[in-house]
């Protein structure tokens, strides 16, 4: 995580929570004119709009307060959506069940992209199910991962 988002997670992070919701993702889009800062928010059951507007006020008074981000920008504030990011081990564990698309940041055994149904996660390791085999990727490989929705 570069500096500005750590830096922009920790000033975040203790309202959101302090709200009642999860910080699942903050996204900063530096552009002279038109840029954006958009933080993604999530509970059980989910959220809905007014709880993106109440989260929205506060986070935009404490941005008014300590003006942490250089320049113009739009503040937003969303639900993760189905497809919602995995960062931390208690993501993962959350989720244990789900199918997961997840991405390395070095090849292993050739490979950087894998699919699969996500079995157990750790500080050291997640275990996924893909087609034709469990694997176990060691925790700190995986630079992306993400929930792929399933319909029914």
């Amino acid at each position: 995580m570069r500096r500005e988002q750590t830096h922009l997670w920790e000033l975040f992070e203790p309202v959101v929570e302090g709200m009642g919701f999860e910080l699942i993702e903050i996204e900063h889009f530096p552009n002279p004119k038109h840029g954006v800062l958009r933080l993604y928010i999530d509970k059980e059951g989910g959220v809905v709009i007014e709880d993106c507007s109440a989260v929205s006020r506060q986070i935009s008074a404490l941005i008014d307060v300590e003006d942490p981000v250089r320049g113009q920008f739009n503040l937003e504030v969303s639900s993760p959506g189905l497809d919602r990011p995995l960062r931390r081990v208690k993501d993962f564990q959350r989720f244990t069940g789900s199918k997961v698309k997840l991405k390395t940041a070095v090849p292993l055994d050739g490979q950087r992209n894998f699919n699969g149904r996500l079995l157990e996660a750790n500080e050291d390791t997640v275990v996924i199910e893909t087609d034709k085999e469990e694997l176990s990727l060691p925790m700190n490989a995986i630079e992306k991962a993400r929930i792929v929705p399933e319909y029914k």
